[in-house]
């Protein structure tokens, strides 16, 4: 019997619902709040009322597009965290609700592992061990994934996550929220040696991240170049020197964990990893016999489809604890019984 999964994201700024059949995405609905550009960064409050206004017109449309209705869903899951608060309990108490009032089982499911899986979304089996990079506006963290159900960090950011750094600035340059996109396009017509920003490098830590140090540089460089006349600056220019350097950065740490694990198996996730200098990057050492993975762009920035995804994993491959799975597994028979009858 197939797996159908229901599944909701909604821990920061995007409406998400997605229909899953055994772990292959069938729907995946996403709605963005676009309206925080004016402010140059998300309203947590606002974002938790789009939320309100949006959730139930969004779980209809997915399961509109899905073709199946309420009584084919065999399994619940939402985002538990981390993110906004009031933007998780929306959809955490939707898909709760929704969940009880069909009898279903259901699985809170936590934001990162879930972009940590994105990049294998509908495979059948992933291959263990691997590296994975998970980079957004809110995170940057290295892990080592071992199994379904082992993984353990190897290097976080102490400060400003790479999504925060582009985010930053790009408020610097005069462009608008969010400012990793406008960076990146940028970039690819500018010159990436026209100035040598500073990356990271903490004592005695080789996987960690800091990001503050090259917003505090491009500050500077722009105080002391530009101050006078910003409508000079070649933009193109800086961004490229900027991008080279965080992207960089994250490439670099990221093969040394490979190394140093003697892993051949990359995979880099997140809303930064749709990033073409970040994937332009990491694909020179493809050359060099390792296995680089990627979401597709539509799962790189948060979604639905990733988090039913993950769901599936823990129900199919037991990485969940046991008690968890009796509860489960006795809530999927009542469901099976009831449907056969």
């Amino acid at each position: 019997m197939n797996t159908i999964t229901f599944a909701i994201e909604s821990s920061c700024d995007e409406t998400s619902t997605a229909v899953l059949s055994n772990g292959n995405v069938i729907s995946n609905v996403v709605s963005s709040q676009y309206f925080h550009k004016k402010y140059g960064g998300i309203v947590p409050e606002l974002a938790s009322r789009a939320h309100v206004q949006l959730i139930d017109e969004i779980a209809m449309r997915c399961l509109d597009d899905s073709g199946l209705t309420r009584k084919d869903i065999s399994l619940v899951a939402a985002t538990m965290g981390p993110g906004l608060i009031g933007s998780l309990l929306v959809g955490y108490n939707y898909a709760k609700g929704f969940a009880l009032s069909l009898g279903l089982p259901f699985i809170g499911i936590d934001h990162i592992e879930s972009h940590l899986y994105s990049c294998f979304i509908g495979k059948e089996e992933i291959e263990f061990p691997f590296i994975a990079l998970v980079v957004s506006g809110g995170h940057t963290i290295l892990f080592l994934a071992e199994s379904y159900s082992s993984y353990k960090v190897l290097g976080i950011t102490h400060d400003d996550a790479a999504g925060e750094a582009y985010d930053k600035v790009a408020k610097m340059l005069g462009l608008e929220y969010p400012g990793g996109p406008l960076i990146d396009k940028l970039a690819q017509t500018g010159d990436p040696g026209f100035h040598k920003f500073p990356k990271s490098n903490i004592k005695g830590k080789p996987y960690d991240f800091s990001f503050s140090g090259i917003k505090t540089s491009v500050l500077y460089y722009l105080k002391k170049n530009f101050s006078e006349d910003i409508s000079q600056l070649p933009l193109n220019d800086i961004a490229a020197s900027f991008q080279a350097a965080v992207t960089g950065s994250l490439i670099e740490k990221t093969i040394k964990a490979a190394k140093d694990h003697n892993i051949k198996i990359i995979a880099v996730s997140g809303g930064v990893s749709a990033n073409s200098g970040l994937r332009d990057g990491f694909r020179e050492y493809e050359k060099k016999g390792y296995r680089i993975y990627f979401p597709e762009k539509i799962y790189s920035t948060d979604n639905a489809a990733m988090i039913g995804f993950n769901a599936f994993l823990k129900f199919s491959h037991g990485s969940i604890s046991q008690t968890e799975k009796a509860i489960l597994q006795n809530a999927y028979a009542r469901f099976s019984y009831g449907k056969s009858n």
